[in-house]
């Protein structure tokens, strides 16, 4: 094969892309068309068996093709979950916004999974959206608080290390309103300058949480120290400025592009599978469409006694909730008493909802609603 031809095949390439983005472009647009007609309805959004049969339907053409099946099924759901986010996007907007730009803070710097988070779940918004970097979970809500910005993404569990607690009690601590989640998979990789060989790192500089769900891999490594720093995408920074092969970070994937590092090793968790949960905070609460998926968040403080949890606990499944969060935390200034977080699905409006919170009220001695906000999906 001469270079002529290879440059031939190259642009028959390139054409196809260009098609398959003009098709994706068509569909989203065609994902908002089926919002508006939605609009006037009282059906939800998400359609499970539609979507089913869809993506049995889709990898089956593919198979006929000569495509692996689950390659075509895992495309298939990024491009139904675009469509679903469009359709929340479409029902949720907030008509008195006009074009005014949407300013929302993040924890860390560019290349963070907090970033990637604002980036995944303000993608799809009709308005413009401007991005502003914290150096603290603090700082941030702060921020929101101040009106400096509107929203803040903030991170709140991972699959793998477990609960933000910093997240929580500032959570308890300020009057902010929860009005959306993301989910993000968090794929660590450690980065390094040049392709410095593995035995040659003595110390890798991450978030704790980072160090934490790859402890198994650090272990492995016993001449390394783990750093502890305030951000992934900080560590990558740091390590790019310190320009020494016995430095590595851990860090995703994108902090290494933007900040010029070398993979030295991908995937490097504990668990193949990690996802970070993170929660869109606002100054205000917003109301959530009936026919979007959602859950109510909350935060209650049950009286000293034998049993006082176990009969919230039951008013909640006397109802027919279903329970997808329970967190405890100590009660600031009150010595061996706690708060519980729970997460329920649901809508606020909801009749049952608004039953279990008058009995929780009557059992708790404090109770606060977090927010109601439209939920994610784990990656099927």
């Amino acid at each position: 094969m001469t270079g002529q031809d290879l440059a031939a095949l190259r642009k028959s390439l390139d054409d196809i892309d260009a098609v398959l983005v003009s098709a994706l472009g068509e569909r989203a647009r065609l994902a908002r068309d089926i919002a508006r007609v939605k609009a006037d309805g009282d059906g939800p959004v998400r359609d499970a068996d539609r979507e089913t049969a869809l993506l049995q339907h889709r990898s089956a053409v593919g198979e006929r093709l000569g495509l692996d099946p689950a390659f075509v099924r895992r495309i298939f759901r990024e491009i139904l979950d675009d469509s679903v986010r469009r359709q929340h996007d479409q029902l949720h907007a907030d008509p008195d916004a006009g074009q005014t730009e949407l300013r929302v803070g993040f924890q860390g710097t560019e290349g963070a999974y907090g970033h990637q988070a604002v980036l995944q779940h303000f993608g799809v918004t009709s308005r413009a959206v401007g991005l502003k970097a914290y150096p603290s979970f603090r700082a941030m809500l702060e921020a929101v608080i101040e009106g400096h910005v509107d929203r803040g993404m903030l991170p709140i569990e991972n699959t793998t290390a477990g609960s933000v607690y910093e997240a929580y009690d500032l959570l308890l601590r300020y009057n902010l309103s929860l009005v959306g989640e993301e989910i993000v998979d968090v794929r660590h990789c450690l980065l390094g300058v040049a392709n410095a060989p593995l035995d040659s790192i003595r110390r890798i500089h991450s978030h704790p949480q980072a160090l934490a769900q790859c402890s198994e891999f650090l272990a492995a490594m016993p001449n390394c120290e783990g750093v502890a720093a305030a951000n992934t995408a900080l560590a990558a920074k740091h390590v790019r400025d310190l320009k020494d092969p016995a430095e590595a970070a851990i860090a995703s994937e994108e902090a290494g592009v933007h900040f010029g590092l070398h993979v030295l090793k991908r995937d490097i968790a504990n668990q193949a599978v990690n996802y970070t949960r993170f929660v869109v905070v606002s100054a205000q609460p917003e109301d959530c469409d009936p026919r979007i998926a959602a859950k109510v968040s909350m935060v209650f403080s049950t009286r000293h006694e034998h049993g006082a949890l176990v009969r919230c606990l039951n008013i909640i499944a006397e109802e027919g909730l279903n329970l997808t969060k329970l967190e405890s935390r100590p009660r600031p200034g009150m010595p061996w008493e706690y708060v519980f977080y729970i997460d329920v699905e649901g809508h606020l409006g909801e009749p049952r909802i608004q039953a279990a919170l008058a009995g929780l009220a009557a059992r708790t001695v404090f109770l606060k609603v977090l927010g109601c906000y439209p939920s994610r999906e784990l990656p099927r």
